[in-house]
């Protein structure tokens, strides 16, 4: 027995004991995962709860070699040694390294929360896009902000040494960095005042774009032509724009005609409202009963006599948005040329003078 002890502190002033140790500890480790991942899919029977569960699983195998190696390498007293000294802590490579780790398993915690639990909330909750949006971008700050908090508390930084980075980052600031900072208090304040939201369809200086993300200085916003638009968050708390889905999601559409003078104009109006009863009952039932429909005689314009129809539809989409008007169009030139209406096309008379 002494001799195998005597053996075995032998190995030790190699290393060699350790790494056999550490050979084992991650076959052990390597036999866990497989049988918790082929496992965990019998446990539930949640496709996105399976997912997630594999995903901890990797990362706790990830965060068990990172253990490995700081445990390796903490004989060596390289990484304890002081780089530089901020306020009162001493700046050490191992001080970086845990930093560092902590972000990096905090961020993909905070990934594989959003992508796999979060969902399922929103689902059960019937939360709409928006709110959504907003909810992942706070658990995703708040679990990075928890995470560098904890990472420090534990390895001994002092807090109190953050106030000198404030007061550096404030000249910044003041110099430099007021439109920085100016946005990202701005993206907080669109997040739970909400004035845009993740879907909403906006109108900017005239153009149309429904808002993809809001990110941590600007806002993303797609235009109908799949362009898209980068917006500073603070714009959104300056300036004027129009929010087309801020209270109702409804949308008004009116689509204008024009006929000839010598035509029935209560005939007219008649036409234009079946065009659109029709439409509804046939192709799209996104038509709404309730306002209805709605005739408008314009004006007597130069070569005809301008009417305009109004209706309603539940959403707003493209592709209802620019279809159902034009499907009308074509019912409303369908009625018109079945019931003997003439569309005109302008005119002008001439008359020639003889001497």
């Amino acid at each position: 027995m002494n001799r195998l002890i005597d053996w075995m502190a032998s190995l030790d002033e190699f290393g060699i004991s350790f790494w056999v140790g550490a050979v084992l500890g991650f076959i052990i480790i390597l036999l866990v995962r497989y049988v918790l991942v082929k496992g965990n899919k019998k446990i539930t029977s949640n496709e996105r709860t399976a997912l997630f569960l594999t995903t901890v699983i990797n990362w706790l195998t990830f965060f068990a070699v990172i253990v490995f190696l700081f445990s390796y390498f903490s004989r060596t007293a390289l990484i304890y040694q002081t780089l530089f000294t901020f306020g009162d802590t001493n700046i050490t490579i191992f001080l970086i390294l845990t930093v560092v780790f902590s972000l990096v398993l905090a961020v993909k915690l905070s990934g594989a929360v959003r992508q796999y639990i979060l969902p399922t909330v929103y689902d059960k909750y019937g939360l709409d896009r928006g709110v959504q949006a907003s909810m992942n971008t706070f658990f995703h700050y708040l679990i990075v902000t928890i995470a560098v908090l904890i990472s420090f508390s534990s390895i001994g930084f002092d807090l109190t040494s953050l106030t000198v980075f404030a007061s550096v980052l404030g000249v910044g600031i003041g110099f430099g960095l007021q439109n920085v900072m100016s946005n990202f208090i701005s993206g907080l304040i669109i997040l739970f005042e909400r004035p845009i939201k993740v879907g909403d369809r906006i109108i900017i200086d005239g153009t149309i774009a429904d808002v993809e993300e809001i990110k941590m200085r600007a806002t993303v916003v797609r235009t109908r032509v799949h362009e898209r638009m980068i917006i500073p968050n603070s714009y959104f708390l300056e300036e004027k724009f129009v929010n087309r889905s801020y209270a109702d999601t409804r949308l008004r559409i009116a689509v204008g005609v024009g006929v000839s003078y010598d035509s029935d104009v209560a005939r007219v109006r008649q036409l234009l409202e079946e065009s659109v009863i029709e439409l509804r009952e046939e192709k799209w039932n996104n038509i709404l009963k309730e306002p209805e429909p709605r005739v408008f005689f314009e004006e007597f314009g130069d070569s005809s006599l301008d009417f305009t129809v109004w209706f309603w539809i539940d959403t707003q989409s493209e592709e209802r948005e620019f279809r159902i008007p034009s499907d009308l169009r074509f019912k409303i030139f369908e009625k018109f040329e079945q019931n003997g209406i003439e569309i005109p096309f302008p005119q002008r008379d001439i008359h020639v003078k003889s001497n």
